[in-house]
């Protein structure tokens, strides 16, 4: 690594021992990248669905289906110090890498779009007082969307440092402040937690429940390379993943739930305003989102720095210009989409799993990939794709990665 151009962000090359972040730093990372907004989503479909002890059960079920998953590729990127785009350069082929990197790059500057909007409007409606339809967005409205983008995107541009010192300020403050506004709602109530939840319907299962937690940041999750290769060991790297999937989302979760069964909306932010904690409201919804998009974007600069060989920092830019100028146009028409998305990620991430604990050595021994493209794996995530959007029994996120597995395996057993 050139001294005169130093790439602290390790774009294309292991992260070696003097770039390795503290314990408390990768945590404060990694819980950040789990502060999620639209998992709220996830806790409202959660909590109009299951009374508290299926809420519960759903959580910790989906949460230890999410934390294998997820530790996994945190052990391998702590191990290897490598990012997912340059683990899949050795599973899939220097070209065939190509393909996971361009499905991560796209799905994350959607989430990003989306993140930006799901600041905005609410902002726009209730600080500004604008009325905003999926029909017309006020000027106003498209520039809390470009300061925020602008704002995002610089963070980004900065890498691991900047998304570090962002963590430390927002991690500590959503986490308190939100879960504070929860529990005052559940003390301002006129029935406790769990006879609140005894309301409605309840028409969906545990396993649905557990379903739905999976599916919430599965894609996400599969980006956690990028961020572990920073750790100490793969030790530190498997527990702070775990530890701080189950915090994170479990908090979003809650916070989504709490939001629907007492103020009827989605987000800890409208729970906030009904308490009159309007600037507490926007911090916790701006810090919530900021954390996130940054991973996004961050992930989406170094998937397409490795398709088109520019720098991180160029694709950080150009991803974060796109996320800013469609943002809008994504939240009213594309969530649906992106949760379709969402479905094909996971293959690829299992398909890295499978590949390193077969032959650690290419991943360990700093040599560079020499097949183009692996077929099995190119072929087993678009079957595993396929599988997952349209078979709906089960786990959809477990059934890809179930078919990608035997094709890859089946590939690799052929080509020995």
């Amino acid at each position: 690594m050139s001294s005169n151009n130093p790439d602290v962000d390790y774009t294309s090359k292991p992260v070696d021992r003097a770039g390795r972040k503290s314990n408390l730093s990768m945590f404060m990372v990694m819980l950040g990248f789990t502060f999620f907004s639209a998992s709220m989503w996830v806790g409202q479909q959660l909590a109009d669905g299951l009374d508290f002890s299926g809420f519960l059960w759903a959580l910790l079920l989906g949460g230890l289906i999410l934390a294998a998953y997820t530790g996994s590729l945190g052990y391998i990127g702590a191990e290897s110090g490598l990012t997912l785009d340059m683990l899949s350069r050795r599973s899939f082929g220097t070209k065939g890498s190509f393909l996971p990197s361009a499905m991560i790059s796209f799905t994350q500057i959607g989430w990003f779009g989306v993140g930006l909007a799901m600041f905005a409007i609410p902002v726009a409606k209730e600080f500004l007082g604008l009325e905003v339809t999926p029909d017309h967005m006020p000027w106003q409205g498209y520039l809390l969307v470009a300061i925020a983008g602008l704002l995002m995107t610089a963070s980004a541009y900065f890498g691991i440092k900047s998304l570090t010192i962002i963590s430390y300020i927002a991690v500590p403050a959503v986490a308190i402040l939100g879960t504070v506004a929860m529990v005052m709602a559940i003390r301002n109530g006129d029935t406790g937690l769990v006879e609140q939840f005894s309301k409605g319907t309840k028409d969906l299962g545990v396993i649905a429940g557990a379903g739905l937690v999976v599916g919430s940041f599965v894609s996400g999750g599969t980006a956690t390379p990028n961020f572990t290769r920073f750790a100490k060991n793969g030790k530190v790297g498997l527990i702070t993943t775990v530890i701080a999937f189950f915090i994170g989302n479990s908090l979003m979760f809650l916070f989504g739930a709490v939001s629907s069964i007492y103020a009827g909306g989605n987000d800890i932010f409208e729970v906030m305003l009904n308490l009159n904690l309007f600037y507490a409201a926007v911090l916790v919804l701006g810090l919530n989102i900021w954390t996130t998009n940054d991973n996004a974007l961050y992930s989406a600069g170094l998937g397409l720095s490795n398709i088109f060989g520019l720098s991180k920092k160029t694709m950080v830019l150009v991803s974060g210009v796109i996320g800013t100028l469609t943002a809008v146009w994504l939240y009213w028409n594309f969530c649906g989409w992106l949760n379709v998305l969402n479905c094909t990620l996971p293959p690829v991430g299992i398909i890295l799993i499978i590949s390193y604990f077969m032959n650690k050595k290419p991943y360990l021994d700093g040599s560079e990939p020499t097949r183009t493209v692996d077929w099995s794996a190119v072929i087993g995530v678009v079957l595993g794709a396929i599988i997952a959007n349209l078979v709906h029994w089960g786990f959809p996120a477990i059934n890809g990665m179930a078919v990608a597995a035997v094709c890859y395996l089946i590939g690799q057993r052929l080509q020995r």
